[in-house]
């Protein structure tokens, strides 16, 4: 059941990193791949040793902060049902010798005028959000010479007091809990090989950072993440594809060590410790691909903009009245012509407005 979870998480997952590009709309086919997994969530059969096991209430989490407001809501539901799920069970597991009652009793003052008193006892229940006990508290009020009001702002402190010190206690008792994972390596795993050594020396302090880079909503994922384990599983997959770092591909070798040391791009450096980047994957990427986002969408208007002046720059303009500007309405622009298909096709044409700069290109 576990792996069946995870791997309906996984697909959910995939399809958000998919749609959280800027490229991608709101409608488009992985937002609705992603809701349609998050839907399957709610509908599959989870239990509470489930839940902890596979830890993936907690990478649920940052689902509910995506930029897409589809996903974004089916993520919040699906996690509230999952606490609910984790509080029923974790209070009938508990239901004996955790329940305790508190009876807050209040004395009436001593007033010099005979009244009726009027005594009225409630039940108020105190439920912690992680389901770890439930406290009854019982109050009991006694009414007189018009205290009322003052009496229920004392309840009512009182109440707040005690709920306040159950929320203390259950964040302190998850602070000591420690996640089911596999112990981390203390010490390098080292080889025969001093140059292999060395090699995974720079990657542990490379992905020792991704510690001290990673936002808050991550951070749980990091620390669970160990560097030695990740940067020896890298550095022997490299070794057994490629061979020696001073072979024939030690130039790949240099552009993977350089973009996991670049201090601009932490992103790659995360998504190889979290092994949102398997290393198969990790030595066939081109050095584009392995570049910070900021790199790549600098790279992408370099290009656009070199051949946007390549195509206006290689054909004399002739000055026309015949084309109308989409952005200004004017009429006075300049065209060139130029064959980039086939032969038996016809050229394209290159408008440029003189007075607002505006160009566009139609065939």
């Amino acid at each position: 059941m576990e792996k069946e979870l995870l791997h309906l998480f996984d697909a959910a997952k995939k399809a958000a990193d998919s749609a959280a590009s800027d490229a991608v709309s709101s409608n488009s086919p992985e937002v609705y791949r992603c809701v349609d997994a998050l839907n399957q969530l709610k509908d599959f059969p989870v239990t509470y040793d489930t839940l902890v096991s596979s830890k993936v209430g907690k990478k649920l989490r940052p689902l509910t902060k995506h930029p897409r407001e589809k996903i974004k809501t089916v993520a919040s539901d699906l996690l509230e049902l999952w606490k609910r799920i984790v509080i029923e069970e974790t209070t009938k597991s508990k239901k004996n010798g955790t329940t305790s009652a508190v009876k807050v009793e209040k004395l009436q003052k001593p007033s010099a005028v005979k009244s009726e008193k009027l005594s009225r006892t409630e039940s108020v229940k105190v439920e912690n959000s992680t389901g770890d006990s439930v406290k009854s508290v019982k109050v009991e009020k006694r009414e007189a010479n018009g205290d009322t009001a003052m009496d229920e702002k004392r309840d009512r402190s009182k109440l707040e007091t005690i709920y306040k010190d159950e929320r203390q206690a259950s964040n302190v008792k998850k602070s000591f809990q420690s996640p089911a994972c596999p112990p981390k390596l203390t010490s390098m795993v080292k080889c025969d090989d001093p140059l292999r050594d060395k090699f995974r020396e720079i990657l542990v302090e490379a992905l020792s950072k991704v510690a001290s880079e990673a936002d808050e909503d991550m951070l749980y994922q990091v620390n669970a993440a160990d560097p030695i384990r990740v940067a020896v599983s890298v550095e022997s997959v490299m070794f057994e594809k490629m061979g020696k770092s001073n072979g024939a591909q030690k130039f790949k070798y240099r552009s993977i060590m350089f973009n996991m040391k670049d201090p601009k791009n932490p992103d790659f450096r995360r998504k190889v410790l979290l092994g949102e980047v398997k290393p198969e994957r990790l030595i066939t990427m081109t050095p584009e691909e392995m570049a910070s986002d900021e790199r790549q969408r600098e790279n992408k208007e370099i290009k656009e903009k070199a051949l946007f002046d390549c195509e206006r720059g290689g054909a004399p303009k002739a000055t026309t009245d015949q084309f109308k500007c989409g952005r200004c309405g004017q009429r006075k622009t300049t065209y060139y012509q130029m064959q980039t298909r086939s032969a038996d096709e016809p050229m394209t044409t290159y408008v440029t407005c003189v007075n607002c700069n505006n160009h566009w290109k139609f065939c």
